[in-house]
């Protein structure tokens, strides 16, 4: 089983591409593994060769198991489906990107990719998994400024790979003020420079924080033509197709009637925590044991109370248990 949210920004041209292709990707990349997945072990060659002694040590030293060969598929599948939106886009002459969240059920595990700011949780009797964690240029800071760092000539000298609490002033040059570079966690001291005025490559926080002045968002889909206004600065070599895989074994669980999987886009986030919906989920699914559209009533409910929070709204709705709002779109996944 396979569900996906893709969440558009610069139109709705590389949402629509996206979900018309990543599906085939998925399908076509555990095709090309399968053989090794239905092994106890996934052998070197899928020919079940062995040209070297050192070939089953491998597997085993390294601890490949059948579900590192689907986290595979689902990155490789990923950055297919990138390059060929990238194509098709092209000869379109369509512009735009989306974030991608993508959920599949495989042997009787979930697989959680996420390659955005979009969200996934899985909410059980008894607990709350984060399944996804989002990309945002707060959290990539130190991907972002090595990559700078190891290729300058991406910031075309109108940026400055550096990390400062606010933006500098001709004032603060020859003083020392607090920095971060790519390879610190912590804090410093740098003397400021002429070149330390340039933007920042990630300049602002929270919801406000922007990739080159330009995302909000360091992973996605799409945006091959994106350039930094007014420059020749490509955004895509910073922005990454690559996902983050979560894998939950469901066998390990007592999955009960009432768990399900919760996906949504950035919008529901913004304003609900995950300990917030968990309590809405088991709160109304306890209420409405009966109603056998329960899990679309609950998608509905999520949405909103999610807009409720900032002015009334009309809500979208269908037969996928999926609701949607503007910037709001909800799948709830009932797991048993």
């Amino acid at each position: 089983y396979y569900w996906a949210l893709f969440d558009g920004h610069g139109g709705p041209e590389a949402a629509i591409i996206a979900s018309n292709y990543l599906h085939y990707c998925i399908k076509q990349k555990l095709e090309e593994v399968v053989g090794g997945i239905t092994e106890a072990h996934p052998p070197m060659h899928l020919s079940g060769r062995c040209v070297c002694d050192s070939d089953p040590q491998f597997v085993e030293e390294k601890q490949i198991q059948a579900e590192d060969l689907v986290v595979g598929a689902l990155e490789n599948a990923f950055q297919e489906c990138d390059e060929v939106m990238g194509q098709e886009m092209e000869a379109t002459n369509q512009t735009g990107g989306c974030t991608a969240l993508a959920a599949v059920y495989f042997e009787g595990k979930m697989y959680v990719a996420n390659a955005g700011d979009s969200r996934a949780i899985l909410v059980l009797k008894d607990e709350v998994v984060p399944m996804s964690c989002e990309f945002t240029p707060e959290t990539e800071r130190q991907r972002l400024q090595h990559l700078a760092f190891l290729f300058p000539k991406l910031l075309d000298g109108e940026f400055t790979r550096f990390e400062f609490p606010r933006r500098l002033k001709g004032d603060d040059v020859g003083q020392k003020v607090l920095y971060r570079d790519y390879f610190m966690e912590g804090w410093g001291y740098k003397t400021v420079e002429k070149a330390d005025l340039k933007y920042p490559l990630v300049h602002g926080q929270g919801k406000q924080a922007r990739l080159l002045g330009t995302l909000a968002v360091s992973r996605g889909l799409g945006d091959h033509q994106l350039k930094v206004i007014d420059t020749n600065i490509e955004v895509k070599p910073f922005l990454s197709c690559i996902p983050k895989v979560n894998v939950f074994d469901l066998a390990l669980h007592d999955i009960k009637e009432d768990d399900v999987l919760i996906m949504a886009t950035d919008g529901l986030w913004d304003v609900l925590c995950n300990k917030e919906v968990a309590h809405m989920v088991r709160s109304f699914l306890a209420e409405n044991r009966t109603d056998p559209d329960r899990f679309s009533e609950l998608a509905k409910c999520l949405v909103c109370r999610a807009r409720g929070k900032k002015r009334g709204h009309q809500w979208l709705l269908d037969e996928s248990h999926e609701a949607s709002y503007d910037d709001i779109s909800v799948f709830v996944i009932p797991l048993f």
